[in-house]
């Protein structure tokens, strides 16, 4: 394709999410820049239209992108677009003040939407890929302790126990020393092998002591909690109504389904992703387009988030955005905020 097809490919999509008017060729000669004729963007057009990137949607002289269309500019000719000092700003601050994992996922969700006005959704950590960050034993009495039980993912389990004999602090700082000798940075699902030899490095006296502490933290290590995701925004949707040709309904119904958004956001990796119309492959969702993108703290992703509005869409504005946020969450989740 011609550079020139190409960056009246571009003026089109850009006009067209603008305005949700069917683009002429009078229109983007005094608008684009190109520094050709309408005429000669006529003839551009035609040839645009023939390979399916651009149609009719009525009568009208004007033209809107294709799926195909939108996915030929998200390939060859967005560029992510510079965020507003004001949505900087909103991304920087938008954790200060998380209590825990479940509050950073949810101001995540509703910073995401805000920032979009899409849908956004957030996916929690995957259980399966975390890994220890640290242990921590808490004398809260002589004869109670509390263990504390901190994940790369930003998830914090805590456990009492109860001893029928007082329990020395020394003891304690010793057995905690060498927990996170052995468990930190390991993952979740191999817990309970790293500490399998721990015991026999004890004496007889202690073990029993030693070997209920370790049962503990493997059974906390073990606990899946079931994966979910969040989203917010839905409203934003009724902004979009005509673009959407059928109803509106079967979206709503199929953004309900936690399977359907776990599906969604199952295989996406640290680079973004965008799915256009018909490539989604939810039948319900083919009039939508999803971006998304991986959050985490290392070579794999966590967890994962995205945006799903209209095709009609500012892919470029929803590329930064999605992007940005999973930066600071996975920054947020690495800092142990």
């Amino acid at each position: 394709m011609s550079t020139r097809r190409l960056e009246i490919l571009r003026a089109i999509v850009d006009e067209y999410v603008a305005t949700q008017e069917p683009v002429g060729s009078k229109s983007i000669a005094d608008r684009a820049g190109l520094g050709i004729s309408p005429a000669t963007i006529r003839n551009e057009m035609a040839v645009l239209e023939d390979e399916g990137l651009i149609t009719h949607p009525h009568t009208s002289a004007g033209r809107i992108p294709t799926d195909l269309g939108y996915r030929v500019f998200v390939d060859k000719l967005a560029t992510v677009k510079p965020l507003s000092s004001a949505e900087r700003r909103a991304i920087e601050t938008f954790l200060e003040g998380a209590l825990d994992l479940d509050d950073v996922v949810m101001r995540t969700v509703r910073l995401l939407a805000d920032v979009t006005k899409q849908v956004a959704v957030v996916q929690y950590p995957s259980i399966v890929k975390s890994r220890v960050r640290h242990i921590e034993l808490v004398l809260l009495m002589p004869t109670r302790l509390m263990i504390i039980f901190i994940t790369d993912a930003g998830r914090i389990e805590q456990r009492i126990m109860e001893f029928t004999h007082d329990i020395p602090e020394s003891f304690l700082v010793n057995l905690g020393t060498q927990l996170n000798q052995v468990i930190t940075g390991a993952r979740l699902l191999d817990v309970a092998e790293k500490l399998s030899g721990l015991l026999d490095s004890y004496s007889v006296s202690d073990r029993r002591d030693v070997g209920r502490i370790i049962s503990m933290i493997i059974e906390m290590s073990m606990e899946k909690p079931e994966e979910k995701v969040v989203l917010a925004g839905t409203a934003n949707l009724a902004r979009f109504r005509e673009d959407f040709t059928a109803q509106i309904h079967p979206i709503l119904e199929a953004l309900e389904e936690q399977v359907v958004l776990l599906r969604l956001l199952g295989d996406v990796t640290e680079t973004v992703q965008v799915r256009i119309g018909h490539e989604q492959s939810e039948q319900n969702l083919r009039q939508t387009s999803l971006v998304t993108v991986g959050y985490g703290t290392g070579e794999s992703a966590l967890g994962a988030l995205g945006v799903i509005g209209p095709t009609r869409m500012d892919y470029a504005g929803s590329i930064a955005a999605v992007s940005a946020v999973a930066r600071y969450v996975g920054h947020y989740l690495n800092e142990g905020a």
